[in-house]
């Protein structure tokens, strides 16, 4: 039994309640899942190895604005910040991702188009955000964080991962084209953002609802940041630039019938192209750490198609010469 275990079972004996624990795949975190039983349903409890102030907690303060904007989170049904528990309601097991594996192929398009509605649901709860004073309107991708992130990349690909290193003059210019995308990037944060929003983070429930969990981290970001994040991560074949295209659309008519500012498409396509290169290195980093670090070589086969895809906008662009070097350079790597 873990320790994270152990501290389940003194919040179960401090709250009088006899379960049995179940206990659940981990993610990328420190935090542990575990099913149990609370009153006569099931529940998840999520146990974090430090202590936590309540009204200081990501997940909890972001659940609550979730919830009050009517999107479908787990409701929390306890909550002990000095044992580190959190209960919640159980969603089940089904994740979107494998679910649509399972799909007719009109189902699976469906259920796609769905899963884009909801990300103009969590755009809408913006000025809810900014109202109620949550984390989330207090985080965003500043150009701090997007460089933070991009730097991850470089480190744990180039160096943790791959082993090599990139040459001084190459590290120069390449954080150059860097600092001059999270400037671009930065100065377009202006709606909330789930920030890992993809289809191993929704979920369809016993009802056959879409839910949507690991929303702990949401922040003010790009209009595209969530929408590049749900099509492009975690492929292993780049979708075509038409098919991109004909979803890009018909996000921007769905932000425009439920009372969003239009957005020329035009527009929207470089923006979602700039955001393309920011949150798919900010992928191939992860998956690069997870891989060496932390054992978990499933997210390998997802590094070159990030390349690919990341290749592809960055051609579009014009603008990232250094980056489309390195990066045909490790694909043909790759390839031997």
């Amino acid at each position: 039994m873990t320790k994270l275990a152990d501290k389940l079972n003194a919040f179960l004996a401090k709250n009088e309640i006899q379960s049995e624990i179940e206990a659940l795949s981990a993610d990328a975190s420190t935090r542990e899942y575990f099913r149990i039983t609370w009153g006569d349903v099931s529940a998840v409890a999520c146990v974090y190895p430090e202590a936590f102030l309540e009204e200081e907690h990501n997940y909890v303060d972001v659940t609550a604005l979730f919830l009050r904007a009517d999107l479908p989170v787990a409701e929390l049904y306890a909550v002990d910040g000095e044992l580190g528990v959190i209960v919640q309601e159980d969603l089940g097991d089904v994740v979107l991702r494998d679910y649509l594996t399972t799909q007719s192929e009109e189902r699976a398009a469906r259920l796609v188009d769905e899963a884009i509605a909801l990300i103009v649901h969590i755009q809408r709860a913006t000025p809810l955000a900014f109202e109620t004073d949550s984390i989330a309107s207090r985080l965003s991708f500043d150009e701090e964080k997007l460089l933070w992130e991009l730097d991850f990349f470089k480190t744990h690909y180039f160096e943790t991962y791959a082993n090599r290193p990139l040459s001084e003059s190459e590290d120069r210019c390449l954080t150059d084209e860097f600092a001059y995308l999270a400037r671009e990037l930065a100065a377009r944060a202006t709606v909330l953002c789930h920030r890992d929003f993809h289809a191993a983070n929704l979920m369809i429930d016993r009802e056959k609802k879409m839910r949507i969990i690991d929303h702990q981290d949401a922040r003010i970001g790009s209009v595209a940041y969530d929408l590049v994040s749900f099509l492009l991560d975690r492929i292993t074949e780049p979708p075509s630039t038409e098919w991109l295209a004909g979803k890009r659309r018909y996000f921007l008519d769905l932000r425009v019938a439920l009372g969003l500012p239009r957005i020329d498409e035009a527009e929207f396509a470089a923006e979602f192209r700039l955001q393309t290169l920011q949150r798919c290195l900010k992928a191939v980093g992860t998956f690069s750490y997870q891989s060496a670090v932390r054992g978990k070589t499933h997210f390998i086969p997802f590094i070159v198609p990030m390349f690919r895809i990341v290749l592809r906008s960055a051609g579009n662009l014009r603008t990232f010469p250094t980056l489309c070097t390195i990066l045909r350079r490790e694909i043909d790597a790759a390839s031997q």
